[in-house]
């Protein structure tokens, strides 16, 4: 029997608080990023005033109300025109489900709820060597080849 998923994006009441913690345990498997991810835990309040932003999107798939995946993904205002952009900062699919078009649906999910806050366009990026990744991005969207650089903060806060 195929299970049914099905797609929300995550708002400030407490069942999504449930859903984003799940979410975030996915990504720290996922990602292999155990104390990125969990190390350090927000507190409920916290997660909760991020569901409560506008430019904040947490999208989950749910199976039996447990997270098979989910992607959290930023409204990003532009100064050249009216217009925003949506940026996925990041998207994962539990291991146990993947190779069910969760990922792409996430993102078809995301695109309408793009659509609905008048954003131009949705991006993300991916590292070369995470091959799954960009094909499934290629098959959905356009390629730019582009370099990413993070520059390093001497004192960041510790919060």
């Amino acid at each position: 029997m195929t299970q049914s998923i099905r797609y929300k994006r995550l708002i400030n009441d407490a069942g999504s608080l449930s859903f984003f913690r799940q979410l975030n345990s996915l990504f720290a498997e996922a990602f292999d990023e155990t104390d990125t991810y969990l190390g350090h835990q927000p507190t409920d309040e916290y997660l909760l005033s991020l569901l409560s932003k506008d430019h904040v999107i947490v999208c989950v798939a749910l199976m039996d109300d447990r997270v098979a995946g989910g992607l959290v993904a930023y409204v990003l205002d532009k100064f050249e025109q009216q217009r925003s952009e949506v940026y996925i900062y990041d998207l994962a699919v539990d291991s146990q489900h993947r190779r069910k078009r969760i990922a792409t649906e996430l993102i078809v999910f995301l695109k309408k709820e793009a659509t609905e806050l008048g954003a131009r366009v949705v991006f993300v990026q991916a590292d070369p060597i995470d091959t799954a990744a960009v094909i499934l991005y290629e098959s959905l969207g356009i390629r730019e080849n582009v370099c990413h650089f993070d520059f390093e903060l001497k004192n960041p806060p510790d919060k």
